[in-house]
């Protein structure tokens, strides 16, 4: 039995299987459901978890090379927000583009965590160093 790390056998399944410069998205509860693709739900409640508490549980064991986040992100949400997600991806290179074209990067990842997270915008790819 796991003591430690991911206990979430879904979870630690679709990460054993990301080599470099593979994807894995984050999304809030929201995000569209991508058939082609598997999707492991782990949304509880409204903000449970959140996209940045998934984040920082699977840096331990995740080398992420670079995040694309949408452009959008910055507009619609407050600076407190704004330097939360700053700090959570320290050392780490973030690409902004717009939510449309931030979707059509979702086909090709591995897979993609659901979370209960409402932060508008607050949808992440990490890609694999």
């Amino acid at each position: 039995m796991l003591k430690t790390g991911i206990l979430n056998p879904a979870v630690q399944s679709l990460l054993c299987r990301i080599r470099h410069t593979n994807t894995l998205v984050i999304a809030d509860r929201g995000f569209p459901f991508w058939p082609q693709i598997e999707t492991v739900d782990i949304s509880l409640v409204d903000d449970i978890p959140t996209v940045l508490q998934v984040l920082a549980a699977i840096r331990a064991n995740f080398i992420v090379g670079r995040i694309y986040q949408a452009r959008e992100f910055a507009q619609v949400n407050n600076e407190l927000v704004r330097q939360e997600r700053a700090r959570a991806f320290k050392g780490i290179e973030v690409i902004e583009e717009p939510h449309v074209e931030l979707k059509r990067r979702v086909p090709s990842a591995v897979g993609l965590i659901r979370t209960g997270d409402t932060i508008q915008y607050g949808n992440l790819i990490l890609e694999s160093a």
